[in-house]
């Protein structure tokens, strides 16, 4: 009789093994019938996910192209032309203002299908600068926020902002500041674990995580020890014989400590 549960496949068994993984931030969402085409080339595929994840206005030639990726400028202008034959890509020559030919390229995410307008939802409000000036005691008290907030740019170039990002961030840092949250923590908590790729907006990202990464305000007491509980006596290590004892001082042990002379009866 089998159990409900599955188990992994056997490790003679072929075929890929999936590690999924939930974005919730960074992500660019393809469909099969891109990733999964059966006459395009990989490197087709992969032009396509890469032009698919890049923002409006960016350079998408070939010569910027062949400057990303360890192809040649041959192998990826056939393979623009592949997905210009499967529908993805649109390329048309364009006369500017001042007399010069450009390229515009058109991306269709699913070619043969009526695009929708698509509402992008922001998570993150970009921060605005205070409608009114600051009062000169309220600046004075955000200068240390603003000062760690400018010195990003010296741990991760991406994090460059300008004065108004830096004005509207201050007031969170300063609350962040308030509870005796070290300089140095707020800076890793701002600076940690962020994505190898461009940022495209430095400050709606430090803005989600002062926001959303605040600590609690800590207790306005230390805890007391409960008539149902013991407190620990902590580890020393002895400075004579490094023996390990317990006391709330280091020093020596007992056996180390010279021992006080009897009083005369």
């Amino acid at each position: 009789m089998t159990s409900g549960k599955s188990s992994p496949a056997p490790a003679s068994s072929g075929g890929v093994t999936h590690v999924r993984h939930r974005h919730e931030t960074h992500f660019t969402v393809v469909g099969n019938h891109l990733a999964q085409h059966r006459s395009l080339s990989a490197i087709a595929i992969g032009l396509a996910v890469h032009i698919q994840s890049l923002p409006d206005g960016a350079s998408v030639g070939i010569k910027a192209l062949a400057a990303r990726f360890p192809e040649s400028e041959y192998r990826i202008a056939a393979a623009l032309k592949e997905l210009e034959a499967a529908g993805y890509l649109q390329r048309a020559k364009h006369r500017t203002a001042g007399q010069r030919i450009v390229t515009r390229t058109t991306y269709y995410e699913r070619p043969g299908v009526k695009p929708v307008a698509v509402r992008r939802v922001s998570l993150v409000k970009r921060p605005r600068a205070p409608a009114t000036a600051l009062s000169p005691e309220e600046e004075e008290r955000q200068r240390p926020a603003v000062a760690l907030l400018a010195a990003l740019r010296f741990r991760d170039p991406r994090l460059t902002l300008s004065v108004r990002d830096a004005h509207a961030l201050a007031p969170a840092v300063t609350t962040w500041l308030d509870l005796g949250i070290p300089d140095a923590q707020v800076t890793h908590a701002l600076i940690g674990g962020l994505p190898r790729e461009p940022l495209a907006r430095p400050a709606g990202l430090l803005a989600y995580r002062l926001a959303n990464w605040q600590p609690p305000e800590p207790p306005s007491a230390p805890p007391t020890i409960g008539p149902d509980r013991v407190a620990v006596v902590p580890l020393q290590d002895c400075d004579g014989c490094e023996r390990v004892f317990r006391s709330h001082e280091p020093g020596q042990c007992a056996d180390c400590r010279p021992q006080e002379p009897y009083a005369a009866a």
